[in-house]
C-alpha cells in the first residue's frame, strides 16, 4: 500500500472522528496520530487533505449533493459521506492527482472501511462529477 493510500485512510480516520466526537478532534491532527501506530510518511499529505476538506467543505457538500441524485448529504453513512468529501477534494483542488486515481482510491477505500453497496455509490458520484467537470473544461476552451 502506497503512502498516499495511507494518508487518505488517514484523513478518512481523523474525519470520521472528528465528526462523531465534534470537529475539535481536527484541530489537533498531531495529538490524533499520537494515538495510533501511524506512518509518519503519510502525516504531511493526510494533514494537506483535512486542510483542504475543512477549508472547503460547504463547497465540497454542494458538489456532492449536486451529484447525489436522490440522497441528502446527512442520509448517506459517515464513511462514505467523508470518502466522498476527500475525493472531491482532490478531484476539484488537487491538480496532481489524476482524476482516476482520486476515483480508484475512494473506491478502493469504500471497500475496505464501508458496506459493499458503497463501491458502486461512490464511484458513480464521482464519475459523474468527473464527467461534467471534463465536458465543462472543453467547453471553455472551445469559446476562449
Amino acid at each position: 500500500m502506497g503512502i498516499r493510500r495511507k494518508s487518505r485512510e488517514l484523513a478518512l480516520q481523523a474525519l470520521y472522528q472528528g465528526e462523531l466526537a465534534g470537529q475539535a478532534v481536527l484541530l489537533d491532527f498531531e495529538k490524533f496520530c499520537s494515538h495510533f501506530q501511524v506512518n509518519k510518511k503519510a502525516i504531511p499529505y493526510a494533514k494537506k487533505l483535512l486542510d483542504g476538506v475543512q477549508g472547503k467543505r460547504e463547497e465540497i457538500n454542494l458538489l456532492i449533493s449536486r451529484y447525489a441524485e436522490n440522497w441528502r448529504l446527512e442520509r448517506m453513512s459517515v464513511i462514505d459521506r467523508n470518502i466522498l468529501r476527500l475525493a472531491v477534494f482532490e478531484l476539484h483542488y488537487q491538480d496532481d492527482v489524476p482524476t482516476s486515481v482520486a476515483i480508484n482510491e475512494a473506491v478502493e477505500i469504500a471497500k475496505r472501511y464501508s458496506t459493499d453497496d458503497s463501491g458502486p455509490f461512490i464511484n458513480g458520484i464521482l464519475d459523474a462529477l468527473a464527467r461534467e467537470e471534463i465536458s465543462g473544461a472543453e467547453n471553455k476552451r472551445k469559446t476562449v
